[in-house]
Protein backbone atom coordinates (compact mmCIF):
# COMPACT_ATOMS: atom_id res chain seq x y z
CA UNK A 1 0.00 0.00 0.00
CA UNK A 2 1.11 3.54 -0.68
CA UNK A 3 2.14 5.83 2.16
CA UNK A 4 1.57 9.08 0.22
CA UNK A 5 -1.41 10.52 -1.63
CA UNK A 6 -3.54 8.05 -3.57
CA UNK A 7 -4.92 9.26 -6.89
CA UNK A 8 -8.30 7.66 -7.54
CA UNK A 9 -8.01 8.67 -11.20
CA UNK A 10 -4.64 6.92 -11.56
CA UNK A 11 -5.82 3.81 -9.73
CA UNK A 12 -8.99 3.56 -11.86
CA UNK A 13 -6.87 3.81 -15.03
CA UNK A 14 -5.01 0.62 -14.02
CA UNK A 15 -7.90 -1.75 -14.75
CA UNK A 16 -10.92 -2.20 -17.01
CA UNK A 17 -12.77 -5.19 -15.52
CA UNK A 18 -16.19 -4.82 -13.92
CA UNK A 19 -17.42 -6.08 -10.53
CA UNK A 20 -13.86 -6.88 -9.42
CA UNK A 21 -12.91 -4.77 -6.36
CA UNK A 22 -9.38 -3.43 -5.96
CA UNK A 23 -8.03 -2.53 -2.51
CA UNK A 24 -6.24 0.82 -2.52
CA UNK A 25 -5.86 1.35 1.25
CA UNK A 26 -6.73 -0.03 4.66
CA UNK A 27 -8.17 1.83 7.63
CA UNK A 28 -8.01 -0.23 10.82
CA UNK A 29 -10.05 -3.38 10.02
CA UNK A 30 -11.60 -1.90 6.86
CA UNK A 31 -10.62 -2.01 3.20
CA UNK A 32 -10.94 1.02 0.97
CA UNK A 33 -11.73 -0.41 -2.47
CA UNK A 34 -12.47 0.90 -5.92
CA UNK A 35 -14.52 -0.97 -8.46
CA UNK A 36 -16.09 -0.39 -11.85
CA UNK A 37 -19.72 -1.39 -12.29
CA UNK A 38 -21.61 -1.98 -15.51
CA UNK A 39 -24.82 -3.95 -15.86
CA UNK A 40 -26.59 -5.72 -13.02
CA UNK A 41 -24.84 -7.46 -10.12
CA UNK A 42 -26.43 -10.24 -8.07
CA UNK A 43 -28.99 -9.96 -5.29
CA UNK A 44 -27.23 -10.49 -1.97
CA UNK A 45 -26.79 -9.28 1.59
CA UNK A 46 -24.03 -9.12 4.16
CA UNK A 47 -25.32 -10.46 7.47
CA UNK A 48 -22.64 -8.88 9.67
CA UNK A 49 -21.40 -5.79 7.82
CA UNK A 50 -22.72 -2.47 6.55
CA UNK A 51 -21.43 -1.34 3.13
CA UNK A 52 -20.58 2.20 2.06
CA UNK A 53 -20.83 3.08 -1.67
CA UNK A 54 -19.41 6.42 -2.89
CA UNK A 55 -19.79 7.12 -6.61
CA UNK A 56 -16.65 8.64 -8.14
CA UNK A 57 -17.79 8.78 -11.78
CA UNK A 58 -21.06 7.87 -13.49
CA UNK A 59 -24.36 6.83 -11.95
CA UNK A 60 -25.64 3.67 -10.29
CA UNK A 61 -28.74 2.43 -8.54
CA UNK A 62 -28.97 0.21 -5.49
CA UNK A 63 -32.10 -1.88 -5.87
CA UNK A 64 -33.96 -3.05 -2.77
CA UNK A 65 -36.80 -5.52 -2.41
CA UNK A 66 -38.36 -4.02 0.67
CA UNK A 67 -37.77 -0.28 0.21
CA UNK A 68 -37.34 2.39 -2.44
CA UNK A 69 -34.30 2.06 -4.73
CA UNK A 70 -31.50 4.60 -4.28
CA UNK A 71 -29.83 6.22 -7.30
CA UNK A 72 -26.38 7.73 -6.77
CA UNK A 73 -24.49 10.17 -8.98
CA UNK A 74 -20.83 11.25 -8.80
CA UNK A 75 -20.05 12.68 -5.37
CA UNK A 76 -22.95 10.91 -3.62
CA UNK A 77 -22.76 8.05 -1.14
CA UNK A 78 -25.11 5.55 0.45
CA UNK A 79 -24.74 3.07 3.29
CA UNK A 80 -26.44 -0.30 3.01
CA UNK A 81 -27.23 -1.66 6.48
CA UNK A 82 -26.09 -5.16 7.34
CA UNK A 83 -28.60 -7.88 6.60
CA UNK A 84 -30.45 -5.91 3.90
CA UNK A 85 -30.97 -7.62 0.53
CA UNK A 86 -29.79 -5.41 -2.34
CA UNK A 87 -28.55 -5.45 -5.93
CA UNK A 88 -26.31 -2.77 -7.48
CA UNK A 89 -26.92 -1.88 -11.11
CA UNK A 90 -25.32 0.59 -13.53
CA UNK A 91 -26.72 1.24 -17.01
CA UNK A 92 -23.29 2.43 -18.15
CA UNK A 93 -19.86 2.22 -16.57
CA UNK A 94 -19.70 3.69 -13.09
CA UNK A 95 -16.66 3.97 -10.78
CA UNK A 96 -17.30 3.47 -7.07
CA UNK A 97 -15.32 3.64 -3.84
CA UNK A 98 -16.34 1.03 -1.25
CA UNK A 99 -15.58 0.93 2.46
CA UNK A 100 -16.00 -2.59 3.81
CA UNK A 101 -14.69 -4.67 6.67
CA UNK A 102 -11.60 -6.62 5.56
CA UNK A 103 -12.45 -10.09 4.28
CA UNK A 104 -15.95 -9.27 3.05
CA UNK A 105 -16.88 -11.28 -0.06
CA UNK A 106 -18.38 -9.04 -2.75
CA UNK A 107 -21.33 -11.37 -3.40
CA UNK A 108 -22.19 -11.69 0.31
CA UNK A 109 -24.55 -14.57 1.03
CA UNK A 110 -25.29 -15.26 -2.65
CA UNK A 111 -24.09 -18.48 -4.18
CA UNK A 112 -20.59 -18.07 -5.60
CA UNK A 113 -20.56 -17.23 -9.30
CA UNK A 114 -18.40 -15.57 -11.93
CA UNK A 115 -19.20 -12.31 -10.10
CA UNK A 116 -17.52 -13.54 -6.89
CA UNK A 117 -14.07 -11.96 -6.90
CA UNK A 118 -11.23 -11.88 -4.41
CA UNK A 119 -9.92 -8.42 -3.64
CA UNK A 120 -6.73 -7.45 -5.46
CA UNK A 121 -4.31 -4.82 -4.20
CA UNK A 122 -3.35 -2.14 -6.69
Amino acid sequence: MMSGAISLKDKLAQFQDHWSPKRIAQVNDFDVKIVKFEGEFTWHKHDDEDELFLVIEGEMTIQYQDREDVTLKAGELHVIPKGVLHCPIAKSECSVLLLEKSGVVNTGDAEQSDLTNAVEDI
